[in-house]
């Protein structure tokens, strides 16, 4: 597909609140998929929206995110997130072969025993807020400290070498025209990072995850050195973004819904099937993510996409679909459950997805058990939301209890 005219530009740099995206609205109430213009890339793509175009696009092998290696892919940052070699833009059965060897670090006794790690720095941690007393930034106690210190600690990276993931991961994230070049030395210097980890982790295992996924075998078959620093990056990246910013999201949302911070109080058994309502409703990040490309000719929702055309798939979009979630826009915590796309679909779905759900229990369960008078300290129209990525969230919330 060739740059035209008839392609929508969508910045998708709106960053009010968490009120949804009205571009994003207004492409998903047309009768089909769109052809959008992103701020980078040389390309137009195609933009799928309602859930099941979406389920169609994320397990047909005719869109390939592989194949958008090597070229200047239609996308939100300067300088592209993901490297040639992520399992994010791996294809099955490569992709297949990664999957089967990782989730062995997820099986059910490794993350009873991370979620016993997380219990343990969440308490730290609001111990600290706890002694400051009120007001404080929760954003700073807890959202942004508890899935760096949980990612950090569980992959066995040394705690003076926390602040500079931090920092690494903000300039992987950036937006601005100005970041491409630190975005690029970030990701380089993580790669070297993450390879010597690996290298002393095969000489000397531990009980972190990394020697766990060193570990992990299917048959005569084991995730090789470079296989293994790039899965430890991925976890490590995605381990500060969405878990950061669904923590404060949701703790933003308990504290301006009183009737949501009620509901969990008197049912706490019911704190998983809120967290997913809640995570369904949240839009966490600015417009999409990483592009397929159609390697054949396909159809979707009744348009022809062309082999080489490039096609984004909107999670948000396909979370309010109506057909699927009866009053998309309100949060229901008695919805029955259907599962949402905020970790993904198909065999790019986040493989860490008990992970990140053994943060959100414990951060929000804890939270709620620690401060039962927790408030918010302003009016929610002072929360400061962050501008300067492709995430929605806030980035202070200042309480009282």
């Amino acid at each position: 597909m060739t740059p035209s005219d008839e392609a929508i530009m969508c910045p998708f740099d709106f960053s009010k609140g968490l009120e949804f995206d009205p571009s994003l609205a207004e492409l998903m109430a047309r009768d089909s998929i769109t052809r959008i213009r992103l701020p980078y890339g040389d390309a137009d793509a195609w933009l799928v929206t309602g859930f099941d175009a979406v389920r169609q696009v994320t397990t047909d092998q005719r869109f390939s995110r592989a194949g958008i290696m090597g070229s200047d892919y239609p996308r939100l940052t300067p300088e592209p997130i993901v490297s040639p070699e992520s399992i994010n833009v791996v294809d099955p059965p490569h992709s297949s072969r990664l999957r089967r060897l990782v989730s062995q670090a997820f099986t059910k006794g490794h993350v009873e025993r991370m979620r016993r790690r997380i219990v343990r720095l969440a308490d730290t941690l609001l111990d600290e807020m706890a002694a400051q007393g009120p007001p404080a930034d929760l954003a700073h106690h807890l959202s942004n400290r508890l899935p760096q210190h949980t990612i950090c600690d569980v992959l066995g990276i040394e705690q003076d070498d926390w602040p500079r993931m931090e920092q690494y991961v903000h300039q992987l994230l950036s937006t601005g025209p100005d970041s491409r070049q630190s975005a690029a030395t970030a990701k380089s210097e993580l790669r070297e990072y993450f390879g010597g980890l690996v290298e002393k982790r095969r000489s000397s295992p531990g009980n972190d995850l990394i020697s766990a996924l060193a570990a992990a075998k299917d048959g005569e078959d084991v995730l090789d050195d470079q296989e293994l620093a790039v899965m430890a990056l991925t976890l490590m990246l995605s381990g500060h973004d969405t878990a950061t910013c669904q923590i404060s999201n949701i703790c933003y949302l308990l504290l301006t819904r009183p009737e949501l911070m009620k509901h969990l109080r008197s049912r706490p058994d019911t704190l998983t099937a809120v967290l997913n309502e809640m995570l369904r409703f949240i839009p966490f990040r600015k417009g999409v993510g990483i592009p397929r490309v159609a390697v054949e000719d396909a159809e979707v929702d009744g348009v022809k996409i062309r082999a080489g055309d490039f096609v984004h798939v909107s999670y948000l979009t396909a979370n309010r679909d109506p057909e699927r979630y009866p009053d998309p826009d309100a949060i229901d915590p008695d919805r029955p459950s259907l599962p949402h796309m905020t970790f993904g679909w198909g065999g790019h779905r986040c493989i860490a997805v008990p992970l990140a759900m053994a943060e959100l229990e414990v951060a929000i369960g804890r939270l709620l058990e620690r401060f039962p008078e927790l408030r918010l300290a302003v009016p929610p129209e002072e929360v400061r939301w962050d501008t300067e990525t492709i995430r929605r969230f806030p980035i202070e919330l200042p309480v009282a209890w």
